[in-house]
């Protein structure tokens, strides 16, 4: 297929989203789409009866509903709750149509149909109104970049063909939709199970002067913006088959590209000129947004996975700091300063969030001061990345300018956004190159940094032990410093609680002094509960896994329940104290710790003796210091 043939081709599809809340009768409407659009064989239409007749909630009636409803949960509780994708197409134009959940619990999956898509179809069921799932489907299509807008009002005929009760959510839903940034709302009145401007007008709506829903579908236009911008190409493979030929391979966002194009890679800045365009079928002498392309270069450049191929005149922005709009999409909350994965096109990077600097409500539009975001939650943050990555500003290119977040440990995607802009401090601060370094002073002192990480419970002993493990230290000539965390409660983190989040800047904190004091050439020990693997992972990368070791300090709960040496345990039993790690806060044990210490079997001064040798025996501090 030649370049010419793809791109006309993929302007005459059409992407769009079904949303709204809960039967809403969204998979009903699809499956009417398709059987009007003729897109049902004859095999699946007697499969059709045949679930009616097993599944089907409309008697003897086929139930369109089942022909995307195909999760047996789903046909068990009647609800939709995965993003299902279906293929169409009329003589007019291709359809790419994905249906979405309703249900509040499943807005991630909706947000995630939306990425994709060129329109909304936002059903309200003509009963119940404009309703608060409505509005926030309604926000986060508009957050994605959606500008094209159907509101269907679906069940009409349960309110008697009614022109007055459709004429007024129309006006209720466009007085809220003044605030969103859509440029065309059309508005239909429907009636999905009996197949009322579907695909032809309804004899039943004499008062609708609009199209059906299939014939606005069939002539809307579709955005090329991103089609007419710069050359944008995430490189996601290298492709060495042999010495001769280096290939990179990706599916280009944005623009453009011919032989003989100047580029420019990212974050490299490296410049060279195209000298192949690979398709399946053989070389191209164009290809753009959309096509799946591997080029060749004319020069030997480093570019690896995660690259940006970019036109040398417009290259993307290169940070590692933005302001963005994020919309969490997991049970337990974002935390502020937790160390999470974040994917941008094909790069994959450390990221961690600041506290929100406000949550949006999705009723109000108001701004409102938050902490963190929880479920479903939408607000404006600022994120740090471990490294630069190149970016656009999601409103100058959707795919360059979105990301997912990553739990580090689940592997579950958490989090969606969409960046506004680089903050100017990612480019503004530079690392200061100084005379005297960690290697200079490695060789003053005569034996190498590292962190020591005690964790456990509340008095498990962390504290003691690591007093006696730097008195030895001291005295075998070592530098040493000791970070405890009641110590560090009254300075540098006397500002923190003892929520989660307090915990995770907390020790977000205690890892950035700890990486200087290494960088300083010292032994650090630091005695923390630090109760989450997470902050534990993020503070052992700050330092690196080489000059890091994690000590596990392992005492029953029942044990450090009878010491309890500042009463503490019996004050959070009481319901005296809350976020008490052990009691109502959970404390995630280390699951491969350099160093586990059975406090139930080794006095304090035993275990000291086992941390200190473990330094011998890994060549930080030789034995003749």
């Amino acid at each position: 297929m030649s370049t010419q043939t793809a791109s006309t081709q993929s302007s005459d599809l059409l992407r769009f989203i079904t949303c709204g809340s809960v039967d809403d009768g969204k998979s009903t409407l699809i499956g009417r789409l398709l059987h009007a659009a003729h897109a049902l064989p004859d095999d699946q239409l007697s499969a059709l009866a045949d679930e009616s007749r097993r599944f089907g909630t409309q008697g003897d009636q086929l139930d369109f509903a089942l022909l995307v409803d195909g999760l047996s949960a789903e046909r068990e509780q009647g609800i939709t709750i995965d993003v299902a994708y279906r293929f169409f197409a009329t003589p007019r134009r291709k359809f790419i149509v994905a249906d979405t959940p309703g249900h509040e619990q499943y807005t991630r999956n909706m947000a995630t149909g939306a990425s994709t898509a060129d329109l909304a179809v936002i059903l309200i069921d003509a009963r119940k109104g404009v309703l608060t799932q409505t509005r926030r489907h309604s926000h986060l299509v508009s957050l994605l970049g959606i500008k094209q807008v159907v509101l269907a009002v679906n069940k009409l005929d349960l309110v008697d063909w009614s022109r007055e009760r459709f004429e007024e959510i129309e006006r209720d839903y466009r007085e809220f939709a003044q605030r969103l940034d859509f440029e065309h709302i059309v508005a239909i009145p429907l009636s999905a199970l009996h197949g009322d401007n579907i695909a032809q007008r309804s004899q039943h709506t004499p008062w609708h002067a609009g199209p059906s829903l299939l014939e606005h579908l069939e002539s809307i236009e579709i955005s090329t913006a991103d089609a007419s911008g710069p050359l944008r190409l995430p490189v996601q493979w290298v492709c060495r088959p042999d010495l001769d030929f280096r290939g990179y391979a990706g599916r280009i966002l944005g623009g453009s590209v011919r032989p003989g194009d100047a580029v420019r890679i990212l974050p490299s800045g490296r410049q060279t000129r195209i000298a192949r365009i690979v398709g399946y079928a053989g070389d191209l002498a164009e290809a753009t947004r959309g096509d799946s392309v591997m080029l060749t270069l004319e020069d030997e450049v480093d570019a690896s996975r995660g690259d940006v191929i970019c036109a040398a005149a417009e290259p993307a922005s290169v940070a590692d700091q933005f302001e963005t709009t994020l919309v969490w999409m997991d049970d337990a909350a974002m935390l502020p300063g937790r160390s999470y994965l974040l994917k941008l096109g094909a790069a994959t990077v450390g990221a961690s969030f600041s506290q929100p600097k406000y949550a949006i409500d999705v009723n109000s539009f108001d701004k409102l001061a938050a902490r963190t975001l929880e479920l479903n939650g939408i607000g404006v943050v600022n994120v740090s990345l471990d490294r630069a990555v190149p970016f656009d500003a999601y409103a100058d290119n959707r795919d360059m300018g979105s990301f997912i977040v990553i739990d580090r440990y689940s592997n579950q995607t958490v989090g969606a956004g969409l960046i506004h802009f680089a903050l100017r401090r990612s480019q503004n601060i530079h690392w200061q190159a100084v005379d005297v370094d960690k290697q200079a002073r490695v060789r003053q002192n005569g034996h190498r940094p590292c962190v020591l990480w005690l964790t456990g419970l509340s008095g498990s002993g962390k504290s003691t032990i690591a007093n006696i493990v730097e008195r030895q230290l001291h005295a075998l000539g070592v530098r040493t410093y000791l970070l405890d965390g009641d110590n560090i409660r009254h300075g540098l983190s006397k500002d923190l609680g003892f929520t989660d989040a307090d915990r995770v800047e907390n020790i977000r904190r205690v890892g950035e002094v700890a990486r200087l004091m290494v960088d300083a050439g010292l032994v650090v020990l630091t005695a923390f509960i630090s109760p989450f693997r997470s902050e534990r992972a993020l503070a052992r990368s700050m330092v690196g896994s080489e000059e890091f070791l994690e000590v596990f300090v392992d005492t029953p709960l029942a044990v450090v329940e009878a010491r309890d040496p500042k009463g503490l345990y019996r004050k959070a039993r009481r319901g005296e104290l809350s976020n008490f790690t052990g009691i109502d806060s959970p404390y995630e044990a280390p699951a491969t710790p350099e160093l586990h210490i059975d406090t139930t079997r080794q006095t304090p001064e035993q275990a000291a003796s086992r941390i200190v040798d473990a330094l011998f025996e890994r060549g930080i501090v030789q034995r003749h210091a």
